[in-house]
C-alpha cells in the first residue's frame, strides 16, 4: 500500500479531527472563533513538522469557501504565484483565493517582498508555514501583515487517537484484524516525539511487518534512536549546556555543544545560546550578545559541519566571560509589577510633547536632570542593580558622579 495514500487518507478532514493544536482549533480556539466570525486574514503557521500546517490550511480554505492552491518554497518560484492568479481570472469564486506556501523559509528576501503584492491588492489570502523561526526567515512586511500561529509538538495521547484511527484504517483497507495495545501505540507516540506524520508511517510498516498483534519490537525494528535522543533528552542536553556556561566550565560546555550538534540540533543550540548571551553573560560583557548572534547567523549560513566552528567560538566565549544575571533579575521584577496591575498610569511629561513638565537632560550639565520616570505608584521602585563586575561597576560609578 502506498503511505503517501494512507496519510491522506488519514487526514483530518475537519478541525474536530486534527489531533492537537487545541489553542487554535479546539472549540475555544483562537483561529476556529475567527473564522466563525467570518474572517480569514494572512497567516503565518510555524512549529515543527507533521503538526497539522498543511492539513489546517485546507481545513481553512474549505470551511471559507475560498479556492485552494499550494506551493512548496523549496520547489516553486513567484512564476508559479502568477500563474496561479493567472489561472483564477476567470473562475467565479464568492470566497476569494488561499494561496499557501509551504517552507516559505527557502524564498529569499527578494521574492518573498514580491508577494507584498498580492497580499495588499486583496488577491490572494496568504498562508504560510515554516519549521523554522519566522522572525529570523520571514520578511518583515509579510510579518506585520500576518498573524502569527504556533503549532506545538503533538502529546503522546492526542497522537495515540491518529494511530488508532490509523490501525482501524489499516485493517479496513486489507481486510486484516490486526491488533496494537494502547501501550505500544503510545510507545510509538512517544518515540516520534510529537510528529504525527512520522508516526503514521511508522505505525504502517509495523502494520505489514506485524502477524496478528502490532508488537514494540516490530516496532523497533524500524525505528532507529539516535543516542537515545528523545524530546526529554533534548531538553536535558541544552539545559547542560547552558549550567555548564553559566558555571564558566568550557570544557563542559563544548562536550554538551557537540553532543547536541550530532543530533542535528543546530537551531535549538543557536536560540540557546543567544538566551545564554543576555542572560547570564549580560550587562557584565554586553559584546557576548552581538558575538553569539553573528556566530549563530554564520553557523546556519554555513550549515553542518563547518557551523561547529562558530558555534564552540560562542559556547567557549560565553563559558570564560565574567557572568551578571543582573537584567535577567530587573526585566523579571517589572513584569511582576505590571502583571499585578501597578503602573498604569504614566507620568503625564513623559507623554505628548503638548504636555509640559519635562526636562530635557541634554541642556543641563553632565546630561543629566533629576526628574521622575515611572509612574507614581511605582515611583521609588528599583528593579536593577548593579552586578559586581569590572563592567557594570563602572557604569555604577558613573551614574553616582552625575547624580551627586
Amino acid at each position: 500500500m502506498n503511505q503517501i495514500r494512507t496519510a491522506e487518507a488519514l487526514r483530518p478532514k475537519s478541525f474536530d479531527d486534527i489531533v492537537g493544536q487545541s489553542h487554535l482549533f479546539g472549540k475555544n480556539g483562537v483561529v476556529r472563533k475567527m473564522l466563525a466570525s467570518g474572517r480569514v486574514t494572512n497567516m503565518i503557521f510555524y512549529g515543527p513538522p507533521g503538526t497539522g500546517k498543511t492539513t489546517a490550511a485546507e481545513i481553512i480554505a474549505r470551511e471559507s469557501g475560498m479556492v485552494f492552491h499550494r506551493l512548496n518554497a523549496t520547489t516553486a518560484s513567484l512564476s508559479d504565484v502568477k500563474d496561479i492568479l493567472a489561472s483564477t481570472n476567470n473562475v467565479f469564486c464568492t470566497g476569494g483565493i488561499l494561496l499557501y506556501i509551504d517552507e516559505i523559509q527557502y524564498f529569499n528576501k527578494k521574492q518573498q517582498q514580491a508577494l507584498l503584492e498580492y497580499i495588499e491588492d486583496g488577491r490572494v489570502t496568504l498562508i504560510t508555514s515554516t519549521t523554522e523561526n519566522p522572525h529570523f526567515y520571514i520578511y518583515n512586511a509579510i510579518i506585520s501583515r500576518s498573524s502569527l500561529f504556533e503549532f506545538k509538538p503533538v502529546a503522546p495521547a492526542d497522537c495515540a487517537v491518529a494511530l488508532r484511527r490509523g490501525v482501524d484504517y489499516l485493517n479496513e483497507e486489507t481486510g486484516s484484524k490486526k491488533t496494537a495495545s494502547p501501550e505500544v501505540l503510545d510507545y510509538i507516540a512517544r518515540i516520534t516525539t510529537g510528529d504525527v506524520r512520522h508516526a503514521i508511517v511508522l505505525l504502517e510498516n509495523s502494520f505489514f511487518a506485524a502477524e496478528d498483534d502490532i508488537t514494540r519490537e516490530v516496532v523497533d525494528s524500524f525505528h532507529v534512536r539516535v543516542g537515545n535522543f528523545d524530546d526529554d533528552t533534548h531538553f536535558d542536553l541544552l539545559s547542560c549546556l547552558q549550567k555548564s556556561i553559566r558555571g564558566s566550565d568550557p570544557d563542559a560546555a563544548v562536550f554538551y555543544l557537540a553532543k547536541l550538534l550530532s543530533m542535528g540540533e543546530l537551531i535549538s543550540v543557536c536560540r540557546r545560546l543567544q538566551v545564554i548571551a543576555s542572560e547570564d553573560v549580560g550587562l557584565a560583557y554586553p559584546m557576548a550578545a552581538v558575538v553569539t548572534r553573528s556566530c549563530c547567523e554564520s553557523a546556519k549560513e554555513l550549515g553542518m559541519p563547518e557551523a561547529r566552528i562558530p558555534l564552540a567560538h560562542a559556547a567557549i566565549l560565553l563559558a570564560t566571560s565574567p557572568k551578571s544575571n543582573s537584567a535577567d533579575s530587573a526585566v523579571n521584577a517589572a513584569m511582576a509589577d505590571v502583571e499585578e496591575g501597578r503602573g498604569r498610569i504614566v507620568p503625564t511629561h513623559l507623554q505628548s510633547p503638548l504636555f509640559r513638565g519635562y526636562r530635557y537632560p541634554h541642556d543641563y550639565p553632565g546630561h543629566y536632570v533629576r526628574q521622575q520616570y515611572l509612574p507614581d505608584d511605582l515611583k521609588d521602585r528599583q528593579y536593577y542593580h548593579y552586578g559586581d563586575n569590572k563592567m557594570e561597576e563602572s557604569a555604577r560609578q558613573y551614574a553616582e558622579k552625575i547624580k551627586k
